[in-house]
């Protein structure tokens, strides 16, 4: 007999997933799985769309980090113009990266406070009633009001760039559409005792210092959970810093050797290659010279600090500094240190948004830059859960062909398998009576990638159908089955 649990929705996590656990006779796991459960269809459904609509058409994805998607698909689609990701306008530039920063800071404080400290705060063990954000806000109300506001911060910077909070348009192929107003920049830099950059950068700084101190204090937990090492990657600038917003690919190994480095974007599909599998609609990608069984690798904050060489802001370097010595300055490979990693993160997105804000060049310049029409474009950005590819192609009458797109939750794919894994073997295997507080550390270890599961159903090649017409009292009448490409 084969024992089959299920925890379906999971929860805290932006869109639906499940997860499987199979165990035996004895109570042990057989094997575990994390299913993406929803398809979306945005490679299919964008085709035959002008290129200028696409830029807007794409943030749909998601409610929760348009800006990602909105800016990735303009990068791309720069190129399909003829421009250069690092030749727009100073104002252009600037004004997505504060649009970009902006989203970074508000998305990295809604997973952190909303989603993942319930865990930490309460205990993963803890009476799910109070285990929640709501919880949060009734035993911790400081902690959550600045969180309320940290966020309520990022969304304004997307509103004064893009014009809207949630789907926005500011940007456009080659540009920007829009400078930013006198008052719309002090209202952000200086703004109110409670409401301005130097508080957001502060409160930043006291977010990641919780963090370290549950760290301090649990080590042992925190270290241990789902710890595992992979290859890692990300965007690097060409000094080999953070940037978020736009640099070559990097891609190191477990133990910090480099698999490749600098490697144009638009070369992508020459150095990352995807499968599909049949229990779920989330692809599995792989760096194509280690092969499927080797070259998976994680992106993300984990990532993203392992692969860079520095961040470009002194107190986020500050804290990188310890956060490396951490480990003697060898990757990490500790699933609930993404927290400590997103944290760094998300103080070093507020040095930036406040630097930004200073710039005369917001405020006037030249919004768009023209070029010589290309037929194909790949975007590539570091979203907030890791690093996003857009990949189009476009026809002489400017309507799309082609669309790919690789979320980041897609590249961390097999990490959150391999993580629900973990915990299925060392908390629930060999138990015969499974609790909700063993299972919510299943979850627990898939929060820490803070996955975007509606941004990661996309499929590859044909989908497989099956179709089973059944009488009133089960009989099978007729069956179709159509394979997969």
């Amino acid at each position: 007999m084969v024992r089959k649990l299920v925890i379906d929705p999971l929860t805290r996590v932006e869109g639906h997933g499940k997860v499987t656990i199979r165990m035996d006779d004895d109570h042990r796991v057989l094997d575990t799985r994390l299913h993406i459960v929803e398809f979306r269809g945005f490679e299919r459904f964008v085709q035959g769309r002008p290129l200028w609509e696409v830029v807007v058409l794409v943030q749909r994805l998601c409610g929760i980090c348009p800006v990602s998607h909105h800016l990735c698909a303009a990068k791309a689609m720069d190129v399909v113009s003829g421009v250069r990701s690092d030749a727009l306008t100073p104002t252009a530039d600037k004004m997505r990266r504060l649009m970009h920063y902006g989203q970074i800071f508000q998305s990295h404080v809604l997973h952190f406070f909303h989603l993942a400290s319930p865990d930490l705060l309460f205990g993963m063990t803890s009476d799910p009633a109070h285990r929640n954000v709501v919880g949060v806000i009734e035993s911790f109300p400081e902690i959550a009001r600045k969180a309320v506001l940290m966020r309520k911060f990022g969304q304004e910077v997307i509103r004064v760039t893009a014009g809207k909070k949630i789907h926005g348009t500011g940007a456009i192929p080659g540009g920007i559409n829009k400078h930013l107003s006198l008052e719309e920049r002090d209202a952000l830099l200086t703004g109110t005792p409670d409401f301005n950059a130097d508080v957001m950068v502060a409160w930043a700084q006291e977010g990641l210092d919780l963090f370290k101190h549950y760290q301090r204090d649990h080590a042992p937990l925190i270290d241990g959970f789902a710890a595992f090492p992979s290859n890692y990657l990300s965007l690097v600038r060409a000094d080999g810093a953070m940037d978020l917003y736009h640099g070559a690919l990097r891609a190191v190994d477990h133990g910090g050797a480099t698999i490749f480095d600098h490697v144009d974007y638009q070369h992508y599909a020459e150095y990352i290659a995807e499968e599909t599998r049949s229990w779920t609609y989330m692809k599995f990608p792989f760096i194509r010279s280690l092969g499927r069984e080797k070259g998976w690798y994680r992106v993300g904050p984990l990532a993203r600090l392992n692969t860079c060489d520095f961040i470009p802001t002194p107190l986020a370097q500050a804290e990188y500094e310890t956060y490396k010595a951490y480990t003697h300055g060898r990757p990490n490979g500790m699933s609930m240190h993404m927290h400590w990693a997103r944290l760094i993160e998300a103080l070093h997105a507020a040095e930036v948004v406040r630097d930004l804000l200073r710039d005369p060049d917001l405020l006037t310049g030249d919004l768009v830059t023209t070029g010589a029409r290309r037929g194909e474009g790949v975007g590539v950005i570091e979203a907030p859960r890791g690093t996003l590819f857009h990949h189009y192609r476009v026809d002489d009458n400017d309507l799309v062909t082609m669309c790919n797109l690789m979320v980041s939750t897609t590249s961390n794919n097999e990490a959150m398998n391999r993580a629900v894994g973990w915990v299925a073997d060392h908390v629930i295997s060999g138990h015969a009576e499974v609790t909700e507080a063993m299972l919510n550390q299943v979850e627990v270890a898939v929060r820490a990638y803070d996955p975007c599961l509606s941004c990661a159903t996309h499929a590859l090649g044909r989908m497989p159908l099956h179709l089973r017409i059944e009488s009133a009292d089960g009989e099978l009448r007729h069956e179709i089955m159509r394979a997969g490409s």
